[in-house]
């Protein structure tokens, strides 16, 4: 309990004192301004209020914390430490290099495999050359970097089921020559990590200075744990934590369970595999090599398993609904995600402009009739609000090639422009 009430005074200060807190307020504030950003998309392609900007931060911020105060008491618990100068900040500046070759390998699981590589062939290459190679410069327990790395992907795991389908952007594609809708994800959480630092200089902002008796299972976890912590200490950082994906043949909200458990369940066979490290240099490197393996194989499994299951959002009998604004005209009919509209004014329609285009024919007075999930067939009536969008996202049946346009670039304003034209198009339709 005492070694639990270190590491939460710990990831307290990395909230609310210098220079932690400053760095705190700097990512809300990029996090918040990317939100808006989602914010203004999901208003102009959904046609109406989506989740706010301010929500979508907040729920970061408050996860983040959590899972951060969590998984550093898991960390500190299980007497994960490193020396101060072993190294250990490669692992973030390998991270940042290899964000610039692709983004997904921004994850530790690269990084730790490549600097777990390292450690081992320092240590490997100074028994052979002592005096050329200086192998305290990488003098990393590889047991406690790959603890570091599971119990990381664990948090990660239950974030991206609690907190993973908020934010989710509607998205077409064309498959055998249909069109069918799906989510892409993009999530971050900053999370403040209490860390066991050992022969630290006194004073280090930030730390929380400890002595303690070892817990009896830290023996368990590896043999080589200390009788006793002394000159030792507890110190914070920040960890961003990043889920990204896209699903067509799944709910927003099934694609971020599943995902999150793939996620949590590769952080448990890391945390189990770390174990294997302690059985020498073959054993280290079986590890090493395994964690970044075994993540690239998670990805290519929920990869095929995308490409093999059946399409959810596919309009073959009426137009299916992708998403729904919060202020939408269709909420008080009951309409949901994966209702589908069958005909309006008996007309049967391939996209949400031919709706728009009815609506003004008929004087914005529309006989709906509606496809439920569950299969049942309703008609209502419906008084269109012209100076309003219907709120609902609709996957056509067709787009003509010309009414489509190929963004090469992940450029916001390029998107954003993009969807303007089509909304300002669909209203003046």
């Amino acid at each position: 309990m005492e070694l639990i009430n270190y590491t939460l005074r710990s990831v307290s200060s990395a909230i609310i004192s210098s220079p932690l807190v400053f760095i705190l307020v700097i990512l809300m504030l990029v996090f918040y301004f990317k939100n808006k950003k989602i914010q203004a998309m999901q208003s102009i392609i959904i046609g109406g209020k989506g989740e706010s900007a301010l929500e979508l931060t907040l729920s970061q911020f408050v996860f983040g914390i959590v899972g951060g105060a969590v998984g550093s008491i898991i960390l500190t618990e299980l007497g994960v430490r490193f020396n101060y100068e072993s190294g250990i900040q490669f692992l973030f500046f390998i991270s940042i290099l290899l964000m610039f070759v692709t983004p997904k390998y921004i994850c530790f699981s690269y990084s730790a495999g490549i600097l777990g590589i390292i450690t081992i062939l320092t240590e490997a290459l100074s028994s052979v050359l002592p005096e050329t190679i200086n192998k305290e410069l990488f003098e990393i327990d590889i047991v406690y970097l790959l603890l570091f790395v599971g119990i990381l992907h664990i948090v990660e795991g239950i974030l991206v089921m609690l907190d993973g389908s908020r934010g989710a952007m509607p998205v077409f594609k064309e498959s055998e020559n249909k069109i069918i809708g799906g989510y892409t994800f993009k999530r971050y959480w900053l999370l403040p990590i209490a860390m066991i630092f050992i022969n630290m200089a006194p004073g280090i902002y930030n730390s929380v200075e400890l002595c303690i008796d070892v817990p009896h299972w830290w023996q368990l976890i590896n043999g080589t744990g200390l009788a006793a912590i002394g000159i030792v200490a507890i110190m914070p950082f920040y960890a961003v934590i990043g889920y990204s994906n896209v699903t067509f043949t799944k709910t927003k909200r099934k694609k971020a369970l599943v995902s999150g458990c793939y996620i949590l369940f590769y952080g448990i066979c890391v945390v189990m595999i770390s174990q294997i490290a302690r059985f020498g240099i073959v054993g280290e490197l079986f590890a090493v090599i395994f964690t970044p393996v075994a993540h690239e194989f998670m990805i290519r499994i929920q990869r095929k398993a995308e490409k093999t299951n059946n399409p959810l959002f596919l309009s073959d009998d009426g137009l299916i609904i992708l998403d729904i604004s919060r202020d939408s005209q269709m909420s008080k009919y009951g309409l949901e995600i994966g209702d589908k509209v069958l005909s309006i004014n008996g007309d049967k329609v391939d996209s949400e402009k031919e709706i728009y285009k009815i609506l003004k024919k008929s004087l914005y007075r529309v006989n709906m009739k509606i496809k439920k999930k569950n299969g049942e067939i309703e008609e209502f009536m419906h008084i269109h609000d012209k100076t309003r969008r219907l709120g609902i996202l609709l996957v056509p049946r067709k787009v003509l090639k010309e009414k489509t346009t190929e963004i090469k670039e992940n450029s916001f304003q390029t998107i954003l422009e993009e969807v303007k034209r089509v909304n300002d198009f669909l209203q003046s339709s």
